[in-house]
């Protein structure tokens, strides 16, 4: 309560504190030169392919009211405003999944009522936006973003698997579509047309599972044996747009002699400048005409809205300034709440789809920025060192000059907090000078920087501006975008779902219940999640069962056909669950340890390979022989949600947690 009783606090504090680094916003971005292009144009297209792929559902599920022209419409004001304008601008804003989902409730609400229909849709939603808008800035006057800390792993995790169960059923439906007849054609067109439809759907089947396979493969490029790190990296972050257009390409060599020119079927959306696409941008004119009756009804919807973006738009800032990125500049939750509000209105006035913060395109955003300012104090540095080595400098004096390049690099940080930091590479410097001339311990600026240099964000506001004018640009490709296959867009849906599963611990837990119990002794072998050993099995398998029967209730909400708009409310109510119900049956330490909010990993025992001896190969580590980039390292520490781990070492004592012999024990 005493957050309402001091409304705009959490708004002026967020100003005060952003305002203070806005220009090195600008500035960061504006020093790093041609290498802030590498994660803009990585997150573009890990931004603009879900909103072509929304848009084309969108399309479908509203009968053409809105398509793909619109999503990327909305997309790149949203994200030039926030860039701009935004109080945390690692956060990207894009349309998400949910958006899709309520708006085809919505349609389906609209089309069957005379006073409404297919005419005033987007009039009337116009009205729920500006309901949403006003819900959504009074929650930021009242510091409402105090409550953030509520939103725990469990109600996070289980709407990820929801969206990804969602993204699954359009991949299916979409696949299930290509075997059938589209709208406008003929049912009585004879074998040909027949012939024509069921060849259609094969090709579909291919394209959509070629596009899956290639896709998934490409993301794990950078753990590969083969080709150099650079190419290995490359394919990581741009072979699932690389896929895209590859089986776009082949689409386009099926001989025509034989299948038809309409097989396989392409997207259909009206280009940016056809009369289709500009009718929206005037919605405003038709609200007037909405009867009051529905704009007062508008609310009902609206405050379902409302709750899904604060919460989604909440947990995607969270997951882009999760502490272990050490991010040195404040946060903003209330302002950009406030934003949201004012964009959510923008976007309902001119008949476009509003935007919120999106996973995993945040935290992907972060750690890609992540990677480049770690590349630009290490070059730095380990040119520093090598000058003072070549002038034969102490070891005291060598840490010294790197430290004040470090700080230079880094001018945001205080000096005391630098030396904390920079402990371990210096207690490695200093020990080597200790231990003589011996070649095998002398300071090594290659290694040795890269073992010890802190992970650092170019926090800065050009990336995203850049990546949000890219995808205005996309508006206008659409001759280009329209030329890619349905079913290709099928198997993109199925890649996000499948991606995302490894990053979800409910998931799993999940697995973890079908291993066998003479087995599961294996998962400690290998790089596991904290609780493995520190919950006992029986109560891991009923917080499991509990998530897995609260699943299938939120997700047969989705079925309801009216109602199903209501699908965010099961989740705020999961809140008050976490906080009240299930403390009452979990003992505390176990509840923390599964829905701690941080990602623990525990590392496996050492396994001596039967090929390699320990001899060669501490040789080949100490030789610096081992390639792997700053990305690779992120990548190994990251879930496929964006969520960086926290890794401890393989303990010996917890072993039998998970042993045969101790399955059949409680605590």
């Amino acid at each position: 309560m005493e957050t309402f009783k001091a409304p705009f606090r959490g708004i002026a504090n967020d100003i005060r504190g952003r305002a203070a680094c806005y220009k090195k916003d600008w500035i960061g971005g504006i020093r790093s030169g041609i290498g802030i292009l590498a994660p803009t144009t990585y997150i573009f297209f890990a931004s603009a392919l879900p909103v072509i792929a929304f848009g084309e559902q969108l399309s479908r599920d509203t009968d053409g009211s809105l398509s793909t022209v619109e999503t990327l419409a909305s997309t790149a004001i949203c994200g030039i405003i926030h860039s701009i304008l935004g109080g945390q601008p690692l956060l990207i804003l894009g349309v998400a999944e949910p958006t899709v989902i309520m708006y085809t409730y919505l349609y389906d609400f609209a089309k069957g009522k005379e006073d409404l229909g297919r005419e005033l849709f987007l009039a009337w939603v116009g009205w729920i936006c500006v309901w949403t808008s006003l819900l959504l800035i009074l929650l930021a006057i009242f510091n409402a973003c105090d409550i953030i800390n509520k939103f725990t792993r469990i109600a996070g995790e289980l709407f990820g698997m929801l969206i990804n169960v969602l993204f699954i059923q359009q991949a299916i439906k979409g696949i299930v579509s290509e075997f059938k007849l589209q709208k406008g054609e003929d049912p009585n067109g004879g074998t040909y047309q027949r012939e024509s439809v069921y060849t259609n759907g094969l090709l579909g089947v291919i394209f959509t599972f070629g596009v899956l396979y290639t896709s998934l493969k490409t993301r794990k490029a950078r753990s590969w044996w083969y080709a150099t790190g650079w190419f290995r990296s490359f394919i990581a972050d741009y072979g699932v747009p690389l896929m895209v257009v590859l089986w776009t390409v082949i689409s386009f060599s099926v001989p025509r002699n034989i299948v038809p020119s309409q097989v396989p079927r392409r997207l259909y959306n009206p280009l940016a400048w056809d009369s289709e696409s500009l009718h929206h941008w005037s919605v405003i004119k038709d609200m007037g005409k909405v009867p009051p009756g529905y704009i007062f009804a508008a609310f009902i919807p609206a405050l379902m809205v409302a709750g899904l973006y604060f919460f989604d738009h909440s947990v995607a800032a969270q997951m882009a300034q999760q502490k272990e990125f050490n991010l040195k500049k404040p946060s903003a939750y209330h302002y950009d709440i406030l934003l949201l509000g004012f964009l959510t209105l923008l976007c309902g006035l001119i008949g476009l789809p509003p935007c919120n913060g999106v996973l995993p395109q945040a935290p992907m955003h972060t750690k890609s920025l992540a990677v480049l300012k770690r590349q630009l104090i290490r070059k730095k540095m380990v040119k520093s060192a090598k000058e003072s080595i070549k002038q034969k400098a102490s070891n005291s004096e060598i840490y010294g000059n790197m430290q004040a390049v470090f700080i230079e690099m880094d001018n945001s940080t205080a000096d005391t907090s630098v030396v904390k930091e920079l402990e371990d590479l210096k207690e490695a410097v200093m020990k080597s000078e200790h231990e003589g001339e011996n070649a095998k311990d002398a300071f090594d600026p290659e290694k040795h920087i890269d073992a010890f240099l802190p992970v650092r964000v170019n926090e800065q506001r050009v990336s995203n501006l850049l990546q949000s004018l890219l995808v205005a640009a996309s508006v206008f490709a659409m001759p280009a975008i329209k030329k890619i296959p349905t079913s290709v867009l099928w198997g993109y849906f199925a890649y996000m779902a499948i991606d995302s599963l490894p990053g979800n611990q409910f998931w799993e837990r999940l697995l973890f219940l079908f291993i066998a119990p003479s087995r599961r002794y294996k998962v400690l072998e290998g790089v596991h999640a904290s609780f493995m050993e520190s919950v006992p099995f029986k109560y891991i398998a009923i917080f499991t069962l509990f998530q897995l029967v609260y699943f299938l209730f939120c997700f047969g909400v989705t079925w309801i056909p009216i109602a199903g708009i209501l699908f965010p409310l099961p989740f705020f109510l999961l809140i008050m669950i976490r906080q009240h119900f299930l403390p009452k049956f979990f003992q505390p330490y176990h509840l923390q340890e599964l829905d701690s909010a941080e990602w623990e990993e525990v590392t496996g025992p050492p396994r001596r390979s039967l090929s390699v001896s320990t001899r060669e190969l501490e040789t080949t580590i100490e030789e610096g022989e081992m390639e792997m980039c700053d990305a690779e390292i992120l990548d190994e520490l990251t879930t496929s949600r964006g969520e960086l781990k926290i890794r401890a070492s393989f303990s010996e004592d917890k072993r039998g947690q998970i042993h045969p012999q101790n399955f059949g024990q409680s605590e």
